[in-house]
Formats: structure tokens, C-alpha cells, sequence
């Protein structure tokens, strides 16, 4: 018989806070003050990585001659600083949140650190609005590994097949599916998931104000 859905799982970067053109844009400058440069694939390849595994990228294979920590540290801070000038919070995201929370518990699974997570939720209005919050820093592995939705939804005391996840990314998508949650694609416009990711999804919005309550009682 099929389980009707009892949490919604939303990702951060991509789905709440169109993040990840800043992203691109201070890692980019940041390894170009060192003279490197992004591999072919690195953009691809961070999103949905984990603090440690993408200052690790950019320490040992794009070559910034500082040690992954150090990375991490100061890409992070310039992060924060940029956060503090102007959230770009997608527009709805808030209230869909808010609608949700009114039917379904929420939680947050999220590649971002929990210093970047707390100071959005703050921001945005939305601290206390999900149960559980968690970020890759605090799971073995990011995303595409589904560590971090089980681990949110054990955290709920669920299981995956009552949960739904919403997500934008490649390796978002992937985690979720690969974690057994229901996916609904939110696919961002100017980095758009790979087909096999976005096969994975049950549901394909082009907007995230879509995703409301009556459609979460489809899936």
C-alpha cells in the first residue's frame, strides 16, 4: 500500500537561496588571486559537495597552495560577508516553506556549513521553522551520497518512504533518490541537472512555488 508523505526535506543552495552563482563567483576568485583556475568539471563537481570535500577539490587538484581547512576558513568567511550584504532568497521560497510547515514536518539537509545555514535561516525569518536542520559537514559523505537525507530523516524518526525531498541540483537529486525519499526537481536555470539525475525525480516543477501542499499529497 502506499505511504502518504509526512515530511518534506528541502535542500538550501539552489531551492531557498539562489546561491550558487555567489558560490561560483568567490571560488572562482578566490583561486584566481593564487593563479589557478577551476578544472573543466570542478563547478559540476562541487555542488552538493561538502565543506571538507570541496575545499579539498580546490586545495589538492585545482592547486590553491593552502591546506583544505585553510580553504574552507576563507571561502567560507567571504561567504558570510557576501550573505550580509544581500540574502538572494528565491522568490516565494519563504512563504512555501511556511505553507508546508502548516501540513508536514520539515527538515533541511544541506551542503552548506552550518555556520552558512544558521546565519540564512536567521535572515530569511525562518529559524524554528524545520525540526531538524543538518549540514554535509556533519555526515560521513555529501551529496551524491545520501548520508544526509537518511540521517534527517532518522533524526525525524521516519523513514524514507514517508519523506519527500526537494531539490535542484545533479548531486541533490541523486542523494535524495539514492536515500529512498520521494524527489521533486526544482532544476535551476542556469546550472540544470544531468538527465539521469532528473529521471530520478517523481515530480518536475519549474518553479518552486509549486510545490504546495496538494501537490505534496500526490506524490
Amino acid at each position: 500500500m502506499k505511504q502518504s508523505i509526512e515530511a518534506v526535506v528541502f535542500d538550501l543552495d539552489g531551492v531557498i537561496i539562489d546561491t550558487e552563482e555567489v558560490w561560483e563567483e568567490v571560488r572562482r576568485g578566490y583561486v584566481a588571486e593564487f593563479g589557478r583556475e577551476f578544472r573543466p568539471d570542478s563547478q559540476d563537481r562541487m555542488m552538493g559537495m561538502s565543506t571538507g570535500e570541496w575545499s579539498a577539490h580546490l586545495a589538492d587538484e585545482v592547486g590553491v597552495p593552502r591546506t583544505a581547512e585553510q580553504v574552507a576558513a576563507d571561502v567560507l568567511g567571504r561567504m558570510a560577508q557576501r550573505y550580509t550584504e544581500a540574502l538572494p532568497l528565491i522568490p516565494g521560497a519563504v512563504e512555501v516553506v511556511r505553507a508546508l510547515g502548516e501540513h508536514y514536518r520539515l527538515a533541511l539537509a544541506s551542503s552548506s556549513a552550518r555556520l552558512l545555514i544558521d546565519q540564512v535561516l536567521r535572515t530569511a525569518g525562518l529559524t524554528g521553522a524545520f525540526e531538524v536542520t543538518l549540514s554535509t559537514e556533519e555526515v560521513p559523505r555529501g551529496k551524491p551520497a545520501p548520508d544526509v537525507y537518511l540521517t534527517a530523516v532518522a533524526k525525524l524518526g521516519l523513514t524514507p518512504a514517508v519523506c519527500a525531498a526537494v531539490e535542484d541540483s545533479s548531486n541533490g537529486l541523486r542523494s535524495a533518490a539514492a536515500a529512498g525519499l520521494a524527489v521533486i526537481a526544482v532544476p535551476h536555470g542556469v546550472y540544470p541537472p544531468a538527465a539521469d539525475a532528473l529521471a530520478a525525480a517523481s515530480r518536475v516543477v519549474t518553479g518552486i512555488a509549486e510545490v504546495t501542499p496538494e501537490m505534496i499529497t500526490t506524490l
